[in-house]
């Protein structure tokens, strides 16, 4: 990869990680109802599984999930009804991080495979992959795609579980917490529609 690629490359790994989405949406909610410390290993689930996936998909899947209509379709809206089952779940069970009925964080293994799910980070994943990984150095350029993002989301990630943790603050009430965990719903399936219409 070319120095003067890596402002386009820091520059799209700062819009797809700092806005809104799935991963951003859920550790907000996750922070704001059980703290920074418990939602540690779903926070390092997303900031490390995401750059996991694409160094996978950057050296091997990535043209076969180009290549294969059926195949992308398939987790595309796979992952779509997931998201929307995760977002019913945060608006109308108390939220991923509700403290009742035995309801506890989402743990780093989940976490991580969730990226695979993730129609937001397939799209990142293709974008990148097939933006900055150059077939005549594919292991060099997908480390450094890796790298960034990886880098880039501990900072995202931290950031939006720091936030939850201060809006927190304000959810001193079941009726706040629950309207809070509405939104972060909301959110979720604003982006899965956003995410299909594309």
């Amino acid at each position: 990869m070319s120095y003067e690629a890596l402002p386009a490359l820091l520059a799209l790994a700062v819009a797809t990680l700092f806005t809104p989405g799935p991963n951003n949406a859920m550790l907000a909610a996750s922070g704001a109802n059980f703290g920074f410390r418990p939602t540690v290993p779903h926070l390092l689930g997303v900031a490390f599984g995401f750059p996991l996936m694409l160094l996978i998909v950057g050296l091997a899947l990535g043209e076969l999930f180009q290549a294969s209509v059926l195949l992308s379709e398939s987790l595309r809206w796979g992952g779509a009804a997931l998201l929307v089952r995760i977002a019913w779940k945060i608006a109308f069970s108390g939220g991923t991080g509700s403290k009742s009925a035995g309801a506890q964080p989402m743990g780093f293994l989940h976490a991580a495979g969730f990226q695979w799910i993730n129609p937001k980070g397939w799209s990142m994943a293709v974008a990148a992959t097939s933006q900055f990984i150059r077939p005549d150095a594919p292991m060099a350029t997908a480390a450094v795609v890796a790298g960034t993002f990886l880098t880039l989301g501990l900072l995202s990630s931290t950031t939006w579980t720091y936030a939850g943790l201060a809006i927190a603050r304000w959810l001193t009430t079941a009726r706040r917490l629950r309207v809070f965990n509405l939104i972060m719903a909301l959110l979720i399936v604003a982006s899965v529609m956003e995410l299909l219409r594309h």
